[in-house]
């Protein structure tokens, strides 16, 4: 199988958990949460972010005026920059391979379209990094989204060669340990 084609599969299974159980517990998108998806696979190193725009700019609309427009610019920029906001192991020697937005409200992308229907808005972003040195990516600095300062937690799962398994991150831890028994 293709790495490729593997780390999609890899990755759609860990997007089935948390949406499935999301939806049926009706808790699919709630304020001062995001849901981060990690997969580890081969060389790769695929991260998955979604979290409700009032999380990074205090609204969940296109911006209306000035001052709004600068909180979403600032925003996105962090959020473009993935080896600023997602930093692992030096060691593993990581480097940024792209980085996508989506987001419906804000014109982003290729948003999923009922986002607007419901009244929600969202941004998800999707980062990939190739790693030299895999084995030696014990942890992922999260550290730089807690400068969204309405975010108070993240809830993560991670797939990799350790198997899958759940991670919480509560303001302002900041590391993302990788490891199941860590």
């Amino acid at each position: 199988m293709k790495a490729v084609s593997l780390t999609r599969w890899v990755f759609a299974l860990v997007l089935a958990l948390p949406t499935c159980a999301a939806l049926a517990a009706g808790h699919a998108h709630v304020h001062g949460v995001a849901r981060m998806d990690v997969a580890i696979d081969g060389d790769r190193l695929v991260v998955q972010l979604s979290s409700p725009l009032d999380n990074l700019v205090g609204f969940e609309r296109a911006p209306r005026n000035t001052d709004e427009r600068r909180r979403v610019d600032a925003a996105v920029a962090l959020l473009r920059d993935g080896s600023r906001l997602l930093k692992p192991d030096a060691a593993a020697a990581c480097r940024l391979e792209s980085a996508e937005l989506d987001s419906a409200a804000l014109q982003l992308g290729h948003p999923d379209p009922s986002e607007v229907a419901e009244g929600h808005a969202d941004i998800d972003a999707s980062y990939t990094f190739r790693c030299a040195a895999m084995r030696r990516l014990e942890r992922l600095d999260l550290s730089a989204l807690w400068s969204f300062q309405r975010m108070q937690r993240i809830e993560v799962q991670v797939a990799g060669p350790q198997g899958q398994f759940r991670r919480d991150l509560a303001r302002p831890q900041g590391n993302l340990l990788l490891g199941r028994d860590r």
